[in-house]
C-alpha cells in the first residue's frame, strides 16, 4: 500500500497496513508507513526511538531476534488514533514465546507520527531437551 502523505487513507488502513508489514518483515514498508520523524515509546512516555534512523534498525534487530508475528485481538478507532491489543508470538531457537501488547498509533496525514506501546507479561516456551525425556 503506498501511502505517503496521503490524507484520504483512514487511519485504521495505516495502522492496517502496518501490521501487515510487521507482520511480513518488512522494514522499508514499515518505514514509509511511520511519518519521518515519528516516536515510538514504552507507555506512557519512555522514547524509545525517534525518525527512520532510529525505529528501522529496532525493528531489524526484531525481527532477526525471533522471527515475530503479531495476532490481532481487538481494534478500536477513534479519530487519528488506532489501538491495537495483539498477542505478539516469537520464535527462536531455543522455544517459542507469546507477549501481549497494547499498541496506540496517532496517525497524521496518512502516516503513523507516534505509538505508545503497553507489554504484558512474556511467556516463553523452551524446546525439550534430551534430559526432559525420562529415560
Amino acid at each position: 500500500m503506498a501511502l505517503g502523505n496521503d490524507t484520504r487513507i483512514s487511519p485504521t488502513a495505516v495502522v492496517q497496513a502496518q501490521l501487515d508489514a510487521y507482520n511480513a518483515h518488512d522494514v522499508a514498508a514499515l518505514l514509509a508507513i511511520y511519518a519521518d520523524d515519528a516516536q515510538q515509546f514504552e507507555h506512557p512516555d519512555t522514547l524509545l526511538a525517534t525518525g527512520g534512523a532510529q525505529i528501522g534498525p529496532r525493528f531489524t534487530a526484531r525481527f532477526a531476534a525471533s522471527r515475530p508475528r503479531a495476532q490481532l485481538l481487538n481494534r478500536i478507532a477513534c479519530g487519528k488514533l488506532v489501538i491495537d491489543h495483539e498477542i505478539v508470538h516469537g520464535d527462536t531457537p531455543d522455544g517459542v514465546s507469546a507477549q501481549e501488547l497494547v499498541a496506540t498509533y496517532e496517525v497524521v496525514q496518512g502516516r503513523i507520527a507516534r505509538a505508545w506501546f503497553s507489554f504484558g507479561p512474556l511467556t516463553r516456551l523452551r524446546v525439550a531437551l534430551p534430559a526432559d525425556v525420562p529415560a
